[in-house]
């Protein structure tokens, strides 16, 4: 590796960092209203369009399953979420919104669409907004390959439209 390799390397992550740092206090400034804080958000949207296992949740997103495990037991006592039996694995439950869960996450949307439109003005419009997003992307997967980690799941679009379960 050259030193101007490392160095794009160091830069990319501290960025990285920074941007994550930036993206949490945001979301946190836009939950808090609604009776979330950030990670509750980032928990109860990845099960928005199905429930999911906390292991799957925490492989989308990039953390412990320990930690997710936290945030679904916090949700489901506050009446945010519940637990659904697993039909793959008796052991490992889905986690899934609840009515109020769904709710809250709507109180969000006026604030967050706010943020997005504010957003995609300052990076120049719509095309420079999505060639972020592969850019971010692409990073990520370069990451896993080089890193032999397991490639996350896609991250869907927000926001993402809860698929009914069968009942």
């Amino acid at each position: 590796m050259s030193r101007e390799q490392q160095d794009t390397l160091a830069r990319t992550a501290l960025g990285v960092f920074r941007l994550n740092g930036q993206f949490l206090a945001v979301s946190e400034e836009l939950a808090r209203p609604v009776g979330l804080t950030a990670a509750w958000w980032q928990v109860l949207g990845a099960v928005l369009r199905a429930p999911q296992p906390v292991a799957g949740i925490a492989r989308t997103m990039g953390i412990t399953r320990q930690s997710v495990q936290r945030i679904a037991d916090l949700l489901v006592e506050r009446g945010l979420a519940a637990y659904e039996p697993n039909p793959a694995h008796r052991r490992a439950k889905l986690l899934a919104p609840t009515p109020e869960g769904l709710a809250a996450v709507e109180r969000l949307d006026p604030g967050h669409a706010d943020l997005a439109a504010r957003l995609s003005q300052a990076l120049g419009g719509q095309a420079e907004f999505d060639e972020t997003v592969r850019v971010l992307e692409r990073l990520s997967r370069a990451l896993e390959a080089v890193s032999g980690s397991d490639p996350a799941p896609p991250v869907g679009t927000w926001p993402p439209a809860r698929t009914p379960s069968p009942e």
